[in-house]
């Protein structure tokens, strides 16, 4: 940064876009060979160039920002903006999965015998697996709060049990979610309800399958001693997806498991 006359970080060149993008191709040609020939070869191999090239991609980034200092304050604002905007489409994704189960709950079609749910739908009890998972949830962000204000205190091992209590409840409630699908007694093809309430729950699960990679690798970043308590934008990232997958997880308990059933 010495070599500058400004704050700002001007990336070196770096093939990841390029990869991540081949990946991207790779991965969804594959899924179109899986769901028409049951060949899940190019579904596999898009998956493995996507985790490479993510994995050091942020490897870069890590790189530069915990060692050879180019994530200044200014750059970090606008890491901050991006993390912002980014939250910020991902609400807007949700909303449309509540807009089309709004549509269809609140005035169900003739074809589905105008009642919602439709007939010959058992719906899940709200108050069994979806309320311990909204617990679980309610429980994570208290931990991942936790374990922000020990980093800020300098509090390294109370920071370390927090990701550690947050981590385990993310998989908890993964395993939760897996064990409730397998019972469900419909499918995502079972009319309108089906669809709206696997594509809703089934994109938030992922959600939390992504936010607890995320949380873990702030866990091994931790226990390496790349945080300090006023430089760890890293960390404030995952805490601030992962409160926008509890709010979420709210919204869908209250109003797909409680409401619409």
């Amino acid at each position: 940064m010495s070599k500058h006359n400004h704050p700002f970080h001007l990336v070196d060149y770096s093939p990841w876009p390029l990869t991540s993008s081949i990946g991207a191709l790779t991965l969804v040609s594959g899924m179109i060979m899986w769901f028409h020939m049951n060949n899940m070869y190019m579904f596999m191999l898009g998956i493995i160039i996507l985790l490479l090239s993510m994995y050091q991609w942020w490897r870069d980034i890590i790189r530069e920002g915990t060692f050879q200092g180019k994530h200044t304050i200014k750059v970090v604002k606008g890491l901050k903006m991006g993390m912002i905007l980014f939250i910020t489409s991902e609400i807007f994704f949700f909303i449309s999965f509540f807009w089309a189960f709004f549509h269809s709950s609140l005035s169900p079609t003739i074809e589905i015998g105008m009642i919602w749910p439709p007939k010959g739908i058992l719906t899940f009890n709200p108050m069994q697996i979806p309320l311990l998972n909204t617990m679980i949830l309610l429980c994570s962000g208290i931990t991942i709060t936790w374990a922000h204000h020990a980093m800020m205190m300098k509090n390294f091992n109370q920071t370390k049990q927090g990701l550690i209590m947050t981590v385990s409840l993310g998989i908890y409630f993964t395993i939760l979610q897996a064990y409730e699908y397998y019972e469900s007694t419909f499918t995502i093809s079972d009319s309108i309800y089906g669809s709206c309430f696997f594509m809703a729950t089934g994109f938030h699960g992922i959600h939390v399958m992504i936010g607890t990679i995320f949380i873990m690798t702030c866990l091994i970043r931790h226990i390496k001693y790349h945080f300090s308590s006023n430089h760890h934008f890293g960390f404030e990232a995952a805490a601030w997806y992962w409160h926008f997958v509890d709010v979420v997880w709210l919204f869908l308990y209250i109003t797909i498991y409680w409401w619409g059933s």
